[in-house]
């Protein structure tokens, strides 16, 4: 795993400012503490910091093919690189290393954009073409590996990795992105491919931007999803089938000159992966895990299980729920508001395992392929209630009911009947919408001050789920929910999440149940395979790893990754809960209802409601406002 930056000039060949070049790559330095380099040339300039794994002396970037023609800054792994090296020698390629780097310059030699398609792995990189005077930013297809760029006015781009390393540059526009504010406010994260800045984006998963000076520049998408459906129909040996491609996936993700580890949260999927992985090597596989002093948020006891019945080299920390150090960097870390609160623990574990090695495995993307989160058995139980009756019935009598029914937030999910007669008063869409939404419309036109909600010009957030869900393809109900989920959040926020906090720690994380081919098997499975009754969802793999993993570890109601931040907001931070409203940065901003905050925060501190999430959100909101101010 690496840092990249760059800058091009998009119409001259003007020379740019080698310390400017080497700011923006000294600000991810973190990413990569193995190795830097820097390439200039007239009108282009390549950075780059190095976290070695494969041919940790061959493999330095910048990398030129051997006549000087292409030269690239890479991030990431390409897991199939051995085939498609031994492709390109058949074509008559001269290889100077044995990197998947160097696959990269060969392969856009030989395939041009083609070369993307081919790619089995996460990645992001930037390939200078001399020849052609053009450039070729590519980001991998569920977009594990981040990418951002930004065109000024006189022509010339800027790209990296992270946003810092954009800030960098003199005359980039700082202002914030009202669309951006609002999406976040939607969804706990900024979507791609916004970013909370208004002159910097991100490339989307699964894109190519491809800039030849003097022309304009091209955004191509190269895959999708739903582009290879398969039949519905039930495989003839689906638990069969779904350990032979997990495997092969947690395989693949072995290829290393350095230790490969694994985190180990108890939770299926990382439990699925450890027990293949141990199957694949000789020596223990060292496992890391976050425990809690509170039972009600700890899963290490089921995580200690899997190491003890694998034999694994097991590390674990336990976090007391008291400790506040981590929050202070979530600013400098995410460089844009970033409200998924398991961050922290995220941070905690991936510090644990960089003191042993230098990547693991996770268990990442298995709820979105496999249906796996409590949201689509909710969805899918709404779906089959709506059959009963006409949605001229259906409509006005829920949204009656949600209208008079108490609010009963710290009640469990299945007792919320507000919430779910909301969600039965909307269109499919929008009840999924609601279900992934951090906060309802309601709760943000409260805390989103009149001035900033009439300047968005009638701007809808819910767009951007709704697109997605609504999508023009052959899906049942299910399959668009997850079709949303990998679309948004998985980027905007899982994947967004675990990359940050695993370089902050120098750490390389590697996401099998994100492999390309087991994705396409388990998107196009019947629904019957995600959800049954009895088991929930993730049903097929589930099973599958009944011979693998106890059963009350597959079968316990699922635990979210999280922290107690109501707790939190209503003992040792309740002061600085009261004093959000009042805070300067948020006053300043213009954005805000000072006075709903107020309420707000008096009415969590006193138990009244639990108002956790719009709290949370606005003190991450905060603290980059407040970040952003000191980094100027």
């Amino acid at each position: 795993m690496c840092g990249l930056t760059g800058l091009f000039d998009c119409r001259t060949t003007r020379d740019f400012d080698p310390a400017l070049i080497q700011a923006m790559t000294d600000a991810v330095a973190h990413r990569g503490p193995d190795g830097e380099g820097v390439y200039t040339a007239p009108g282009i300039a390549l950075g780059h910091r190095r976290l070695a794994f494969i041919d940790l002396a061959g493999g330095i970037q910048p990398m030129q093919t051997a006549d000087g023609a292409l030269t690239i800054v890479f991030n990431g792994e390409i897991y199939n690189f051995p085939d498609l090296m031994a492709e390109l020698k058949g074509r008559g390629a001269q290889f100077q290393t044995r990197s998947d780097t160097e696959v990269l310059l060969h392969g856009w030699r030989h395939w041009g954009a083609d070369l993307f398609a081919r790619l089995r792995g996460m990645f992001a990189f930037a390939l200078w073409d001399a020849p052609q005077q053009t450039l070729v930013l590519a980001r991998d297809r569920f977009g594990k590996k981040p990418m951002h760029y930004a065109t000024l006015a006189d022509g010339r781009m800027v790209f990296g990795s992270e946003i810092k390393s954009l800030l960098k540059m003199p005359g980039l526009d700082r202002s914030l992105d009202p669309a951006a504010v609002e999406d976040f406010f939607t969804y706990g994260y900024v979507p791609d491919p916004k970013t909370i800045y208004a002159a910097i984006r991100k490339l989307p998963a699964a894109h190519a931007l491809i800039a030849r000076r003097g022309q304009p520049a091209q955004l191509l998408r190269y895959w999708n999803l739903l582009d290879n459906l398969h039949p519905r129909a039930e495989p003839a040996a689906p638990k069969k089938d779904m350990v032979a491609a997990l495997r092969h996936a947690v395989k693949i993700r072995l290829i290393s000159d350095v230790e490969v580890g694994a985190l180990l949260s108890g939770g299926v999927d990382s439990s699925a992966v450890v027990a293949l992985m141990a199957g694949e090597q000789e020596a223990p596989v060292s496992t890391f895990s976050i425990g809690f002093e509170e039972r009600a948020y700890d899963e290490s006891g089921y995580a200690k299980a899997v190491s003890q019945r694998y034999g694994t080299s097991h590390h674990t920390r336990i976090v007391d729920p008291g400790d506040f150090s981590l929050l202070p960097r979530l600013p400098q870390i995410y460089d844009e508001p970033f409200g998924d609160v398991s961050a922290l623990p995220t941070l905690a574990v991936c510090k644990l395992a960089r003191q042993t090695v230098k990547a693991a495995l996770t268990g990442d993307g298995g709820d979105e392929i496999l249906a796996g989160y409590r949201r689509y058995a909710f969805f899918a139980a709404q779906m089959r209630a709506r059959a009963w009756m006409p949605d001229s019935i259906r409509g006005p009598l829920f949204s009656f009911l949600a209208d008079i029914y108490p609010h009963g937030a710290r009640l469990p999910r299945v007792l919320r009947a507000k919430t779910t007669f909301r969600e039965l008063s909307l269109s499919p869409a929008d009840a999924y919408l609601r279900m992934v939404s951090a906060l309802p419309t309601e709760i943000r036109a409260q805390i989103l001050s009149p001035d900033f909600r009439k300047g968005l010009g009638g701007y809808d957030s819910g767009e951007v789920a709704r697109a997605h869900f609504n999508v023009d393809a052959p899906l049942d109900m299910l399959q668009r929910a997850q079709y949303t989920d990998i679309m948004t959040y998985l980027p905007g926020d899982i994947l967004t999440k675990v990359d940050r906090a695993s370089m902050a720690n120098s750490l390389e994380l590697r996401a099998p149940f994100l492999d390309q081919e087991l994705s396409d098997w388990a998107f196009s499975l019947p629904d019957g395979l995600k959800l049954e009754r009895g088991a929930g969802g993730k049903a097929v793999l589930k099973k599958a790893m009944e011979d693998f993993l106890p059963h009350d570890l597959l079968y316990r109601p699922k635990k979210g990754f999280t922290i107690p931040v109501a707790e939190w907001f209503r003992g040792p931070l309740k002061e600085e809960v009261r004093a959000l409203a009042h805070g300067a940065r948020l006053k300043e901003s213009g954005l805000f209802d000072s006075s709903a905050i107020a309420a707000m925060a008096q009415a969590h501190i006193t138990g009244s409601r639990d108002f956790s999430k719009p709290l949370w959100l606005l003190w991450v909101f905060g603290s980059f406002l407040e970040h952003a101010a000191q980094a100027k």
